[in-house]
């Protein structure tokens, strides 16, 4: 069974940083593309930042050179770097990966729980 385990979510005041982790845990044999979503009380969900399974990266206006997403595919695992965090950051993060399973299978997405991040003022 897949399993997205999402840890590092933590309580730091405005202007510290934090490392979030995705794990890929069971029988896999390729993850895709990852993202990192956030979604806030009462607020839609929303995409952080992507990377492909080549390495190439993508963030929202609002996290731009302030969010750093990168993966070790050795340890199936993704990372989302804060720095300069805002209360506004303040949302459960999400990971969301594209997975297959078997080589001969096509990907589909599975999610993580979630990790609490709360930016104090």
């Amino acid at each position: 069974q897949v399993q997205l385990v999402e840890s590092g979510g933590d309580l730091v005041q405005a202007g510290g940083s934090l490392r979030l982790s995705c794990v890929v845990s069971g029988s896999i044999f390729s993850i895709g593309n990852v993202g990192w979503y956030r979604q806030a009380p009462g607020k839609q969900r929303e995409l952080v930042a992507a990377i492909s399974s080549g390495g190439s990266t993508n963030y929202a206006d609002f996290v731009k050179d302030r969010f750093t997403i990168s993966r070790d595919n050795a340890k199936s695992t993704v990372y989302l770097q804060m720095n300069s965090l805002k209360p506004e950051d303040t949302a459960v993060y999400y990971c969301n990966a594209a997975i297959r399973v078997y080589r001969r299978l096509p990907e589909y997405d599975s999610w993580g729980q979630g990790t609490q991040v709360t930016v104090s003022s």
